[in-house]
């Protein structure tokens, strides 16, 4: 008879590992719901860039940017007044207060990879979110984790949060000093934000001085915003669903004695994982870890939709049905 295998940290941590990858690419509702948004946002991208382009240029003519830049060839510095940005100030006045006076309605729109979510021209932290979403793969390319601003979502900055940041802005082109003045990134954030310069006239960053739209143009501005954000959303909500399935297996596995148990479960979540090619590359459980019972589980914490009734009564008459065998 030959012996059991015992199951020691490399064998956990490699059977661990296998198993999260098959969850991260696995074709699941989130995973599906987070790709859409990405090829969403897309769309909403070059729309917004396009109306954009229409209400800067309305603003300031290219006659007059042609004009102005033949004067700074001539005259130098003093009439440098024109510059590429890709970030501007827009407002409209078609809205009206509490007494019917119209109103002033102003925001900050960022186009670039980090460019802000909420109006605000300093914050970055929801830029950050979309910019490791948008481009996870080529982080995970890097073996680098870009699912780390949504695996610490609510945990305070720390040593572990801040080495996973710094090392993705680093391979993105990010410096520190990019967050104020954009023209200092490189990389692929460089390659990013150069698909969405104009022409601008002004003498401040992000040429501060609010250009006129109209409320219907703001609205359409807004919405790209809103699909940034639903990147970040349905990346969080992805990610969370992989976090959860990954504490069940780890407890499980800790729980397991036996490599024979461990690769019984990877079977039951349809995961095919050979004992010979784990180990050349190389307790008494309670009932919930059983390894179909987890597999189970693990399972259940996808794909969520909210159960029937009637299928809540079924899964409670299973339960009940096994706790007596």
């Amino acid at each position: 008879m030959t012996a059991k295998i015992r199951l020691n940290t490399e064998l956990r941590n490699k059977l661990f590992g296998k198993i999260k990858h098959v969850f991260e690419n696995e074709n699941t509702q989130e995973r599906e719901d987070f790709l859409k948004a990405r090829e969403n946002v897309d769309t909403q991208y070059k729309s917004a860039f396009e109306l954009a382009s229409q209400i800067v240029e309305r603003a300031y003519p290219k006659e007059d940017v042609t004009t102005l830049r033949h004067y700074k060839k001539k005259y130098g510095d003093a009439v440098d007044v024109v510059a590429k940005d890709k970030c501007f100030y827009f407002s409209h006045n078609e809205a009206v207060d509490d007494d019917g006076d119209k109103t002033e309605t102003k925001s900050h729109f960022d186009f670039g990879l980090f460019g802000n979510l909420n109006g605000n021209e300093y914050s970055d932290d929801e830029g950050r979110k979309f910019a490791y979403a948008y481009l996870r793969e080529d982080l995970k390319s890097l073996d680098l984790n870009p699912d780390i601003l949504a695996q610490q979502e609510k945990n305070q900055d720390n040593p572990h949060k801040t080495k996973h940041v710094d090392l993705n802005d680093k391979a993105l082109g990010r410096t520190s000093s990019s967050r104020y003045n954009s023209n200092d990134c490189i990389g692929m954030t460089k390659s990013f934000n150069d698909q969405y310069y104009l022409d601008v006239i002004g003498t401040s960053y992000c040429r501060s001085r609010a250009i006129a739209c109209t409320q219907n143009e703001y609205k359409e501005l807004e919405a790209w915003r809103i699909a940034k954000g639903q990147v970040i959303a349905t990346h969080q909500t992805w990610v969370d669903s992989i976090t959860k399935q990954c504490d069940q297996l780890k407890i499980g596995l800790k729980a397991y004695r036996y490599l024979s148990e461990a690769i019984e479960l990877a079977t039951e979540l349809g995961i095919e994982v050979e004992e010979a090619e784990l180990i050349r590359t190389n307790s008494t459980g309670l009932t919930i870890y059983n390894p179909k019972n987890l597999a189970d589980m693990i399972k259940g914490l996808k794909n969520n939709k909210p159960l029937t009734t009637a299928e809540k009564i079924k899964q409670r008459e299973e339960y009940l049905r096994q706790s007596v065998q």
